[in-house]
């Protein structure tokens, strides 16, 4: 891995409830990642099901380091 990422997230679940993240951090392979692609990474590295709907939060930064 090349950086790591911080950032906040939340998911929603199709059959109800969800998860929350605070100043999460992540390995990634690069200098950028986009929004989808922190949603996959997490729901797949995680091995969710039934995810709804991914939300990163704008007004906190996503920092790369």
């Amino acid at each position: 891995m090349d950086k790591r990422v911080q950032f906040d997230f939340e998911i929603e679940f199709t059959n109800g409830g969800g998860l929350q993240g605070q100043e999460f951090r992540l390995d990634i392979d690069g200098d950028d990642i986009t929004d989808q692609e922190l949603a996959k990474y997490i729901v797949e590295d995680m091995r969710l099901l039934m995810v709804g709907i991914f939300y990163t939060f704008p007004q906190f930064s996503i920092d790369i380091f």
